[in-house]
């Protein structure tokens, strides 16, 4: 037996960091550590080629180190299309802090993971995500100018959850239409699962136009108040995957459509704010297209927030934020006909409309 325990950890200690198969060509991978503050964290940075790397710093308390990898890895590749294809002078990039953040955040966890970020140098801007506050953010900005995302009292956009669901929204809407004939969500059934900042904004868009929406989430008491606040249903069902209804937006953390669930989907629309809702993009794409069922990609939908914190960079104002973020319907659609039109997945159609400009830029230089 502890031969075999023996084994295991070898086999970890030697699987190589550039091998694992969420690593696409990264430019750097930072690991972070602090025993004072009990800070672990790893900042990830895919690609600078279109500007410096913006994401946000997500924190949550992983199963285990190699997770946490496999997710900052996912998430900052994630960011270079989503900026690419918004148009935003952007590289991509993110930070994952492992722990609790009821448990071990602290303000001077949070400051110290600022040094860290302020190490460098501009390379990377952190912003507000799942585990994350705006006040999280105004603490890191007492350490670093490197970050995005702070109250507006301190001069920033605020926070970005409200404009991330417009996003999510424009890119149903858009998805609709295709599906459907025509945008509109009154009498649509949509299963929204996660309400978080996001999610909850997205049932606010949703329902005030007429859609009967249908809430999940772990947290009974965010369900609760949520359902009675929107006058929507919570579902109590054994598989949301397999309840049947017009839309499926993830809304939570990513993979949700995998090997166990594709199949059992009865829906015409995926359209959510979740990051990397696909556990594989080559094969559950080409599934949900066999399948066919529209799906919007995540990236490219879940733009609006950082489209809502580059405007402190760039220092555009609301007019133009929200102007930005509505132009994600219009890409939407664009996406959707070409991969119709070219017989590609629509993730896939999406990313090469990405690494074309990423591409282009690179000549440039």
């Amino acid at each position: 037996m502890i031969t075999e325990v023996f084994a295991v950890n070898q086999l970890k200690k030697e699987a190589p960091v550039f091998g694992q198969l969420s690593f696409d060509d990264h430019e750097q991978v930072v690991f972070c550590q602090d025993k004072d503050t009990g800070l672990k964290a790893i900042i990830g940075v895919h690609n600078t080629i279109l500007g410096p790397a913006l994401g946000g710093t997500r924190m949550y308390d992983y199963a285990t180190e190699w997770d946490a990898l496999n997710d900052v890895l996912r998430l900052s590749r994630g960011m270079t299309y989503k900026a690419a294809i918004t148009g935003l002078n952007l590289g991509g990039g993110k930070a994952v802090i492992i722990g609790d953040p009821k448990k071990i955040k602290t303000p001077e966890l949070m400051r110290r993971f600022g040094k860290f970020v302020h190490t460098l140098g501009g390379k990377y801007y952190t912003a507000e995500d799942v585990g994350m506050e705006t006040s999280d953010m105004d603490t890191v900005r007492e350490v670093t100018p490197y970050v995005t995302g702070i109250s507006e009292a301190k001069g920033g956009a605020g926070n970005p959850s409200p404009v991330t669901a417009y996003g999510v929204f424009m890119g149903m809407k858009a998805a609709t239409k295709f599906a459907y004939g025509n945008d509109s969500l009154d009498g649509k059934r949509i299963l929204v699962q996660g309400i978080g900042h996001v999610g909850e904004e997205l049932v606010r868009l949703t329902s005030e136009e007429g859609a009967k929406v249908v809430i999940s989430d772990i947290n009974e008491e965010r369900l609760a108040a949520v359902s009675a606040k929107y006058g929507v249903k919570v579902y109590r069902g054994d598989d949301l995957y397999a309840e049947p209804a017009d839309i499926y937006a993830p809304c939570a953390l990513g993979a949700t459509i995998n090997d166990d669930t594709i199949n059992k989907l009865k829906v015409k629309v995926i359209a959510g704010a979740a990051n990397n809702q696909l556990a594989n993009e080559n094969i559950h794409g080409e599934l949900l297209q066999k399948k066919e069922i529209v799906y919007a990609p995540d990236f490219l939908i879940n733009a609006g927030g950082i489209i809502n914190v580059f405007a402190e960079i760039e220092g555009y104002g609301r007019d133009q934020i929200v102007a930005k973020t509505e132009n994600i319907y219009d890409t939407t659609l664009d996406i959707l006909n070409k991969a119709k039109a070219t017989s590609m997945t629509t993730n896939a159609s999406a990313i090469s409309i990405a690494e074309d400009r990423i591409a282009a830029r690179k000549k440039e230089k």
